[in-house]
């Protein structure tokens, strides 16, 4: 008969989430993670697999949070490159919240780890087409209504989007003046006007 877990999965991936945040895959040892969660290895072994599978099952529940975040946010805007607004605005916010200077697990993974391992490659590339998609969404709809100009497809600006925020964030990390990265934000969304 298989042993039933006695903890709390979502505070247990909190936690582990936070380690892997705050050191990065390589550097988060075993070790850090049996402190974090207050679980033993087998536990961990047993639980999910070992460290790769943690960190996948953290990086999973990290995007599904983030595009809540994003949906929640974005929910009521008046049409698509509002929405956009919003998405960089929210960006922004978690930039100048982030007292540790973190930044993105998802853009952090993607640095670091983006071609070192097959099934985080595959997951990245997974979301990056995903994200892709969501904002030619946007863009698809906002250069019917008008908003957005023609100039390119709303692939290709999708495209251009996505470089931005991965960008924009991974600046944030190092350089967090309000100011500054609201002139970023406007930039980017003067080159969709």
């Amino acid at each position: 008969m298989p042993k039933v877990e006695t903890f709390d999965k979502a505070q247990v991936l909190k936690q582990a989430t936070l380690v892997f945040h705050e050191k990065g895959y390589n550097a988060a040892s075993m070790q850090d993670l049996v402190d974090a969660t207050g679980l033993n290895r087998s536990s961990i072994y047993n639980s999910f697999g070992g460290k790769l599978n943690l960190f996948m099952t953290c990086l999973k529940s990290y995007k599904e949070d983030n595009f809540n975040k994003i949906n929640e946010r974005i929910n009521n805007a008046d049409n698509g490159l509002k929405a956009i607004e919003l998405l960089l605005e929210l960006y922004l916010e978690d930039i100048l919240q982030d007292n540790r200077d973190m930044g993105c697990l998802l853009t952090n993974c993607a640095t670091e780890m983006g071609n070192q391992e097959s099934v985080i490659s595959k997951f990245l590339d997974a979301n990056m087409t995903s994200f892709i998609d969501f904002l030619t969404d946007l863009i698809g709809k906002a250069q019917e209504e008008g908003i957005i100009n023609n100039k390119r497809t709303a692939s290709e600006y999708a495209l251009y989007m996505y470089s931005s925020i991965q960008g924009f964030r991974t600046t944030g990390i190092l350089f967090s003046k309000k100011k500054d990265l609201k002139i970023l934000i406007e930039t980017i969304l003067q080159t969709l006007k």
